[in-house]
């Protein structure tokens, strides 16, 4: 009988394409895959691996077996499931991917909780981006994942995953304290238009959101300085360097010479917990998303936490 841990590594090794890259997926040493690849091998009595230069390549006999490979996981996830939800106990390991804002900001207090509901359930966190976190939930390697997308920007969600809105998060525009516009209630951002930006680097959402947005109010971003942490933004700002748009969430602490001004309109990013359809009757989804949902309604005003529950 084909041993499943074993069928694992080769399937890994299929989808990202070497024993490295397969290995870092399954959080093992590349060795732990080359072994088990090994004895795979001795199992089926079938080469299922060629020297390729430095690396690998998988042989045809071995292309044939992943492919049953991903087929046989996906219903040992589902007979998993399935049990688990017959037995309806909240135990095993649940792993959790987050963006930084996210991760710092909404997971300590969801983790804590989770602990105190269900003692039994290990839940570990992986700080990643959305694309890359929901990648690794498509492919199996991750749970659940809490991502972001701005309302102007809608998050493209991968077939076969469900999600859960958590709450609104409302993002201002931080200056120095003593720039004229600092002292205002809220702030167009047309009037912003000589202004130098604070971002995050080029690539990521926040910056693509930031240039998308403000060209759409005729305004071209002049970037002058590129940080991905919300604090460093806000570090340089305070210098007098730029100014940012700085999500509620993200903001550990604000200095005393930035200040922070509501937009008109006010710009929003929603944030989603989203899991594997087939995975949604594990008591272990529910009891985390339940518990993220209940950390999300302290963090929003009663009116709209109501709102988003019923969602």
């Amino acid at each position: 009988m084909l041993d499943l841990n074993r069928l694992k590594a080769l399937h890994a090794v299929h989808v990202y394409g070497s024993v490295g890259a397969a290995a870092e997926a399954l959080m093992v040493t590349p060795s732990a895959i080359s072994q088990q690849i090994a004895k795979l091998e001795r199992e089926t009595g079938a080469t299922l691996v060629e020297r390729n230069g430095r690396g690998i390549r998988l042989t045809d006999a071995a292309g044939v077996l992943a492919e049953h490979a991903e087929r046989i996981l996906a219903l040992v996830e589902s007979a998993e499931a399935d049990f688990q939800a017959l037995r309806g106990a909240v135990v095993g390991r649940i792993n959790v991917g987050a963006f930084p804002t996210a991760a710092r900001g909404l997971l300590p207090k969801a983790l804590v909780l989770l602990r105190k509901r269900h003692p039994e359930l290990q839940a570990h966190l992986y700080e990643l981006e959305p694309e890359v976190a929901m990648r690794k939930v498509v492919r199996g390697e991750l749970d659940l994942v809490v991502a972001q997308d701005w309302m102007n920007q809608p998050l493209g969600v991968p077939e076969g995953l469900s999600r859960k809105t958590l709450f609104d998060d409302i993002a201002d525009v931080a200056l120095p304290a003593d720039h004229p516009l600092a002292g205002r209630a809220e702030i167009e951002l047309s009037e912003l238009r000589d202004a130098g930006w604070i971002s995050g680097s080029p690539g990521t959402i926040c910056h693509e959101w930031l240039v998308y947005t403000l060209r759409s109010y005729d305004l071209e971003p002049e970037v002058v300085y590129w940080a991905n942490e919300y604090d460093t933004q806000l570090a340089l700002v305070e210098a007098g360097l730029g100014c940012a748009i700085v999500p509620r969430l993200g903001r550990c602490y604000v200095p005393d010479r930035v200040r922070m001004v509501p937009t008109l309109p006010r710009q929003i990013r929603r944030i989603w917990a989203l899991w594997r359809t087939d995975a949604a009757r594990r008591p272990a989804i529910r009891a985390a998303v339940d518990a993220l949902s209940a950390v999300s309604r302290e963090l929003i005003p009663g009116e709209q936490a109501e709102k988003v529950q019923a969602g």
